[in-house]
């Protein structure tokens, strides 16, 4: 009875190449996850065509986020970031590297076939210990030319499970990128408006040291005239020079933040100045930012993202520790030339191969397996905890910057009546002085509230537009997991 093996063979290899998978199959970890933000979204402008969803033939310009700001020089900086920004090439050549590494593990999947050809020549010694004198001869040479072929078959998943973790970490590290990427403009967009803050209050600083100094100046006339004390002439140079020193010292903050913008779009501060823009305080109110559900967050954070990327890594890890309790299968062949000389090299009597496979099995490693797995089940467990975290974390970040703009759009108000208040009070005392029915001293006092009142003012809008661009950059931006790539 004669049976064909044809169809085993093909059976047989067929399941080799196929193979199986070990270890668990990735489960994205769940998070505590509220229905809604406590902090609801302030009512904020409505000017906020940049945020609208994507619809078909809709031309709006997205993807910069500063341009709700409505800001050219804001604009023009955020520009420079990308092509400039020292960290973020950093952060572009680790990505890089991690698609590099995918080809690596992919690599794997295929046979590697080398060659090495040799030539050699041979003479035994006559005299060598242990050798017939008569089997010496004058030499003999050997020329080679072989091709060497070694295929390990995947069979548990491995390679392929080595393959997929490199994909996940270079999706990781692309939602790095990103992650630096919105930082670094955040932090621009920061530092410019802390600059044009700084710029209001030098300007608020200038127009007062002007006041005062008239104000000093009526002082001294009335002084001389009689009028009076010269109590009332220290108290007002006193007032003047108290000032003075607040309009300098403004200029080191906002050297500062010039130095930090110069540096974020790669350019030392030496080579590097903006024009004095002080902040508006009559502007309207401060752009709108996208409403988005706790749900949502997860798919707009690329530091999310890029956290949960490592989970499936680290679970990739399991089953390739895993893979090490089973057997390894490898294919080798070898075939090639040999002969006498190079000129025997390509004759057909001078071929030679050879090719089978070989079963590899661990019997004993003191239990180095058995670590080696413990050791990516808790690392694991570690990335799971850290994604969590992370999204604990981009939560609490949503909610602070909802709640500093809920907070300061009342306080702002207050202020600006405060403001208005200290204003009609310094008119007031001032007019009286200046009739001679109340004394320098209750002119000193308003003054001293009308300018600490005007600070506040500014220092609110700044605060309006810090905790803006942190909210935008809590949400993720314009960012979603999209734009992942598909490596």
């Amino acid at each position: 009875m004669k049976i064909s093996l044809i169809p085993y063979l093909l059976s047989g290899v067929t399941i080799l190449l196929a193979g199986c998978m070990v270890g668990p199959n990735y489960v994205k970890p769940s998070t505590p996850i509220a229905p809604s933000f406590k902090e609801e979204t302030p009512n904020l402008s409505q000017a906020n065509d940049n945020w609208k969803p994507v619809r078909p033939g809709d031309l709006t310009p997205r993807g910069n986020w500063w341009e709700i700001y409505d800001d050219p020089q804001l604009n023009a900086l955020e520009a420079q970031v990308d092509s400039a920004n020292q960290t973020l090439k950093v952060a572009e050549a680790n990505f890089r590297q991690a698609r590099a590494a995918i080809r690596f593990n992919r690599s794997s999947e295929a046979p590697t076939i080398g060659t090495a050809p040799s030539i050699s020549t041979v003479r035994d010694s006559a005299n060598q210990p242990y050798f017939p004198s008569n089997l010496a001869n004058n030499g003999n040479g050997d020329f080679i030319l072989p091709v060497d072929l070694s295929w390990e078959i995947d069979l548990w998943g491995r390679i392929r499970r080595s393959v997929t973790a490199a994909k996940e970490q270079a999706q990781a590290s692309a939602g790095d990128m990103a992650a630096v990427q919105l930082s670094l403009q955040a932090e621009l967009a920061y530092d410019y408006f802390e600059l044009r803050s700084a710029d209001g209050e030098k300007k608020l600083l200038d127009d007062t040291v002007q006041t005062y100094s008239k104000a000093l100046e009526l002082t001294e006339n009335r002084f001389e005239g009689g009028a009076a004390p010269k109590s009332d002439v220290a108290q007002a140079r006193t007032q003047l020079e108290d000032a003075q020193v607040l309009d300098t010292d403004i200029m080191v903050q906002r050297a500062q933040y010039e130095h930090a913008i110069a540096i974020l779009i790669g350019k030392p501060p030496a080579d590097f100045s903006l024009p004095p823009s002080p902040i508006d305080l009559h502007t309207p109110a401060i752009p709108a930012v996208p409403e988005v559900l706790p749900s949502e967050l997860l798919e707009r954070r690329p530091d999310i993202a890029a956290s949960e990327r490592r989970v499936a890594a680290a679970n990739e890890q399991i089953g390739i520790a895993q893979a090490a309790y089973y057997p390894a299968l490898n294919l080798s062949a070898l075939a090639g030339f040999q002969g006498t000389s190079a000129a025997e090299w390509f004759l057909w009597p001078s071929r030679f191969w050879a090719v089978g496979p070989t079963v590899s099995e661990t019997l004993f490693d003191a239990g180095r397996r058995r670590a080696t797995k413990e050791s990516a089940i808790a690392a694991y467990d570690a990335n799971v905890a850290n994604y969590r975290q992370t999204t604990l974390t981009a939560f609490q970040q949503v909610e602070d910057n909802l709640a500093v703009l809920r907070i300061l759009a009342g306080e702002s108000q207050q202020q600006h009546n405060a403001t208005a208040a200290a204003e009609e009070s310094l008119r007031l005392f001032e007019n009286r002085y200046a009739g001679g029915v109340d004394t320098y001293l209750q002119v000193v006092t308003s003054q001293t509230t009308a300018l600490s009142n005007e600070r506040n003012d500014i220092d609110i809008r700044r605060r309006e537009l810090d905790a803006s661009v942190l909210l935008i950059k809590a949400v993720g931006g314009d960012w979603n997991v999209t734009k992942l790539p598909k490596v």
